[in-house]
């Protein structure tokens, strides 16, 4: 099985990482311009460009993909399968005119010029809104095209606004929003191994911002522990050998923590131990 990530950029290390975090561990020595192998033998890593990932995947020469919900509307692939939304490269499309333009709404866009890497879906997002632009594609320095007599306007990525706001510019409206996303082929999707790899990866996404607690608590004191507990579903509650203690486990939101540890000594719980979870399989 292979799986296509990007090979540079922002994507490049959270991806790897992401990976590594699930168990798949990448082997020392691979030439990772190309490809990588990994822990499991019957799973590889190809890398790639992160806009050329959706064609990989659709062609077959990956099973899944690691990108960018935006590169995927550009490519205009339709039948990929989005497995899972993995939680960062967070982003939005936005279209953008420049802050002392009369541009207040898409619709003056109308018989106006575009600028954009995203052509693609500029023009279909212009043909949803009924409005009719000349798209121009640009690779690279996208927000100085108003400025230079190309466009009335640009649709571009940004995250913070900071870029934008540099270079005079302001949101007219957002396009898309973007985040990285685990897709596959419709034909693969639910095979075995494309199953085994979002279900590895969705663990680690389950077990962020979550900790495990583990304690002892009179016998009697049990009712009182659960109504503290927050967790996810009852705790786990063990006998402890030559002891009238038990052992209870549970796991609960990182942000609940101090107030949680705070309400369970009240209610008569000692020996508190919180612990970080690497994976957690719902």
């Amino acid at each position: 099985m292979r799986i296509a990530v990007p090979n540079k950029g922002r994507l490049h290390e959270p991806s790897e990482e992401l990976l590594e975090r699930a168990g798949l561990h990448l082997v020392d020595g691979a030439d990772r311009q190309l490809h990588a192998d990994t822990v499991d033998p019957d799973v590889t890593v190809l890398y790639a460009r992160a806009a050329d990932i959706p064609e990989y995947v659709a062609d077959g020469a990956a099973d899944v993909g690691i990108t960018g919900l935006d590169q995927v509307r550009e490519s205009d692939t339709d039948d990929l399968v989005e497995l899972r939304d993995l939680d960062f490269g967070r982003c939005r499309l936005v279209l953008a005119a420049p802050e002392d333009s009369h541009i207040e709404t898409v619709h003056d866009f109308e018989g106006g010029r575009i600028a954009t890497e995203f052509p693609k879906i500029t023009r279909r997002y212009f043909d949803q809104v009924d409005v009719d632009v000349d798209v121009t594609e640009v690779s690279g320095a996208t927000e100085l095209t108003p400025h230079v007599d190309i466009a009335d306007g640009i649709v571009d990525i940004t995250s913070t606004g900071t870029t934008l706001r540099m270079n005079r510019l302001e949101v007219v409206d957002e396009v898309l929003e973007s985040s990285v996303r685990l897709f596959a082929r419709e034909d693969t999707a639910d095979d075995e191994k494309v199953q085994q790899v979002d279900t590895a990866l969705g663990s680690v996404l389950a077990a962020e911002d979550k900790r495990y607690l583990m304690m002892n608590a009179p016998e009697d004191a049990l009712d009182d522990v659960k109504d503290v507990l927050p967790g996810m579903g009852g705790p786990t509650v063990m006998d402890i050998a030559g002891s009238d203690q038990l052992a209870v486990h549970a796991v609960v939101e990182e942000r609940a923590v101090f107030e949680t540890i705070s309400s369970l000594k009240d209610v008569g719980a000692s020996d508190i131990l919180v612990t970080e979870i690497e994976r957690l399989v719902e």
